[in-house]
């Protein structure tokens, strides 16, 4: 038989399923059912009847309308308001959507219609599926108690399985899932099969929430009780006069009077535990009071340790924790000698500036032992909030102290030595500025009274000394920075970091290895290969994790084999450690043109930055390469100008910058290279090239230019040095201005370096670059003025040096 095929309006059903031979009723809003519903009206047709897969679509399209619904007909219609209609529909027969061929203004579709095929209602299997439905839909009856009486006998009156499938799935409450799952299958009996195992589901389900629901009555009758009952008791001991206190609020009261308090703390605090005696029990409130004073209760008031003030005996132990560090030690032990001499002054704010590695941190660690003190160490890297320093409102959720507090907490002590790691790299974003923060905690003048916003009591903090600790100082703001007093702590000379490796780091490195000093001997010439050829850094953390990498191999060696002692030597270092990672800076090995050696302060110490410069035939073009930031450019165009303005004076052409392309050129090219200190370096390089003289290869320099050729004062002297004499440089170039920081050089690099101040950039060229040997007056006076003749001739005697 042909199957029947129709085009019928259709109504998008959301959230609802129609079936055959059921009345149901719904209300229409949306323009498309409203308009579909009266063209089946106007036509006196039926209208097919579809479930939406997603009911949040408001334009269905074919994909999102389920295959099979309903073909019904209009029994009646009421209009509730003027957008919405309430009709009641009787459902006809089953119908597979083939194509919907129309969307506006309604709905409209080709429709299959399907027969209910027939079923033998008198076979056995038939038998055994209805009762089990019946027994399935009496046990939901009595468990969800949710089921008409008048339902439930039709149910039960029914032995039609496909009609009893869809009568059950009409009148229960099911997700629209199910339902449509009942609705597209077309045989009758695995209908009734499949609305079994959705009964089924729903029974256990039912089952649970009852389970659930239960579980929480009798938790919250429990609760209630007690809450009675502890009332009751109250009330009877205040009847015979045995008072309402608990042993909690007695407690609390007890640690109050015996804590070191100010009568304004105490006050406080009493009243916060009157207040918890009238919190009812399992109150919100109850909670945040208790909380707040265990952690009052858990400050150290009163407790303070007996400062040792004694300078000797604070010698004694930074010279044995530490190597060198002269200057640093003596600030530090004249701190202490005013702690002996004035016990009462306030606590200081010390600020340890210095590159990785260094041992700001240890040092802090070193002046709380010799003081006696009890140490707390706090990072403050990456903090943004200022809760984290002054803490949150205790009636926010989560609320905690500040990190002062807590860390003074956890000290025991109430004049500690908190150690701020870190305070270069806070942060701050909408939620504060932490270092805003900090400047009350800071201030001699304020902390005395510092009341934290969780808290909210007064805390002396003047009895606490402070040590801060910083890579750099350009991120701190400045009125932080006024508070402090900067303490600088210089990069380790090759020198220090071979006596360091021997006195500390090599027997901790032993020692955390299982080694003793007979079983594994390092050579000094091993160390300095080492520091050398492996490592490159103002601290000694990268050395430390080298000696960590020789006493692992030597207990591999002596673990798996018959050797009893391990001896490391420059000759042999490359079979613990492998190739040498860091090559060693070398000069050039004859005097070249157009090249000079600069000098370069990185966060790993001072190095040496070659300048290479070119000169070509050409149209004045000039290529900077090299990773140059802003300022290194700008040193290469003030270097460039102070060269034309003295074009005749140096005997170069004087329209060079027309008739030349330069190209000046910083090797290392991925390394970024940025600061004013290569002015003088660039000049010469650029010099050398035009005029074809050569430049010392044993000549370093450092110092930014000038327009009218002055010198101007750099930075990081004491690690540019270390970096030219490790690179083999004989005389330094550098800045007048500079000559007063030649003091805080190192006694080694200052004997073996020859230091030449210079004023300008003539004074440069002079020491710089090679005189032919039988070389004119004229010739001489080509390149060099002759106002600087008398300044070249003492330079080379050494006058100034």
């Amino acid at each position: 038989m042909e199957p029947v095929t129709k085009n019928l309006p259709v109504i998008a059903m959301r959230g609802l399923n129609v079936f055959p031979r059921m009345n149901t009723s719904f209300d229409l809003e949306r323009p498309i059912s409203v308009h579909a519903l009266e063209r089946a009206m106007e036509n006196g047709e039926e209208i097919f009847l579809v479930t939406q897969r997603e009911i949040g679509v408001e334009q269905p399209e074919e994909k999102d309308l389920y295959e099979i619904g309903t073909v019904a007909r209009v029994t009646q219609i009421l209009r509730v308001s003027d957008r919405v209609l309430r009709v009641m529909m009787a459902g006809a027969c089953r119908a597979r959507l083939k194509r919907l061929w129309q969307r506006e203004p309604f709905l409209q579709a080709q429709v299959e219609l399907i027969d209910e095929p027939a079923t033998s209602r008198h076979s056995k299997r038939t038998e055994a599926m209805l009762r089990q439905t019946y027994a399935s839909v009496t046990e939901y009856a009595e468990l969800a108690q949710k089921l008409p009486d008048d339902v439930y006998a039709a149910i039960l009156s029914t032995n039609d399985p496909g009609y009893l499938a869809d009568f059950i799935a009409q009148q229960l409450n099911l997700r629209y899932q199910d339902k449509q799952d009942i609705l597209d299958e077309l045989r009758p009996l695995p209908r009734l099969q499949r609305m079994n195992e959705i009964l089924r589901r729903e029974i256990e389900v039912t089952a649970m929430e009852q389970d659930i629901e239960s579980k929480v009555r009798s938790r919250v009758g429990k609760i209630q009780k007690d809450f009675v009952l502890r009332e009751q008791i109250k009330v009877l001991q205040n009847e015979i006069g045995e008072g309402g206190e608990d042993e909690e609020l007695d407690e609390y009261r007890e640690k109050i009077s015996k804590a070191h308090l100010s009568e304004e703390v105490e006050r406080k605090l009493l009243k916060d535990v009157d207040k918890l005696a009238k919190q009812p029990f399992g109150s919100a409130e109850a909670s945040v009071l208790r909380n707040y004073l265990d952690t009052c209760m858990e400050m150290p008031w009163g407790e303070e340790t007996k400062e040792r003030a004694s300078v000797d005996a604070a010698r004694k132990i930074l010279d044995r924790d530490h190597y060198g560090l002269q200057k640093v030690k003596e600030r530090i032990l004249e701190f202490i000698a005013v702690r002996q001499l004035n016990p009462e002054a306030k606590g200081q704010i010390l600020c340890l500036v210095g590159p990785p590695g260094v041992g700001k941190t240890s040092i802090a660690l070193s002046v709380a032992k010799a003081m006696n003190r009890k140490v707390a160490r706090l990072s403050l890297g990456g903090v943004r909030d200022e809760a984290d320093i002054r803490g949150h409102r205790k009636t926010y959720i989560g609320a905690m102290p500040g990190r002062i507090i807590e860390a003074i907490s956890r000290s025991g002590s109430m004049n500690p030595l908190l150690v701020l790691d870190e305070v270069d790299k806070m942060g701050s974003d909408g939620r504060g500025d932490p270092a805003s923060a900090l400047l009350e905690v800071l201030d001699s003048e304020q902390n005395y009274a510092f009341r934290d916003h969780y808290l909210e009591i007064p805390v002396d903090l003047s009895r606490v000394m402070f040590i801060m600790t910083a890579n750099t100082l350009d991120t701190i703001p400045r009125p932080l920075l006024d508070r402090m007093e900067i303490i600088e702590i210089p990069s380790y000379t090759d020198e220090e970091k071979v006596q360091i490796a021997q006195r500390h780091l090599l027997p901790k490195e032993r020692q955390a290895n299982g080694l003793t000093a007979s079983s594994l001997r390092v050579d000094e010439s091993a160390i300095r290969a080492a520091i050398a050829l492996y490592t490159r850094e103002s601290g000694v953390r990268s050395l430390e994790r080298q000696l960590g990498k020789i006493c692992r191999k030597a207990a591999m060696q002596l673990a798996t084999s018959d050797v009893k002692r391990v001896a490391v030597t420059e000759k042999n270092i490359k079979d613990f450690l492998g190739a040498p990672r860091a090559a060693q800076e070398k000069i050039p090995e004859k005097d070249l043109v157009g090249v000079v050696n600069g000098l370069a302060w990185t966060e790993v110490g001072g190095e040496i930055l070659p300048v290479e410069v070119g000169v070509m035939d050409g149209s004045g073009k000039v290529e900077l390469t090299g990773n140059l930031g802003d300022v290194m450019q700008e040193s290469c165009r003030a270097a460039l100008s102070c060269l034309r303005q003295r074009a005749q004076e140096l005997g170069i052409a004087p329209d060079f910058n027309k008739t030349k392309d330069i190209h000046i050129h910083f090797p290392e090219g991925a390394i970024p290279k940025d600061g004013p200190s290569a002015g003088i370096a660039i000049a010469t390089a650029v010099l050398s090239a035009l005029t074809g003289q050569a430049v010392h290869r044993d000549v370093a320099m450092t110092g930014e230019i000038t327009l009218r050729g002055r010198v101007l004062a750099i930075g990081g002297l004491r690690e540019k040095t270390m970096g030219a004499l490790r690179a083999g440089v004989h005389t330094v170039i550098l800045p007048k201005e500079n000559e007063k920081d030649l003091d805080e050089i190192d006694p080694l690099v200052r004997e073996k370096l020859r230091f030449v101040p210079v004023e300008t950039v003539d004074a440069v060229f002079a020491e710089a670059l090679v005189l032919p040997e039988k070389c004119t007056a004229a010739a001489h006076e080509s390149y060099l003025p002759p106002v600087q003749e008398s300044a070249h001739s003492a330079l080379r005697a050494g006058e100034m040096s």
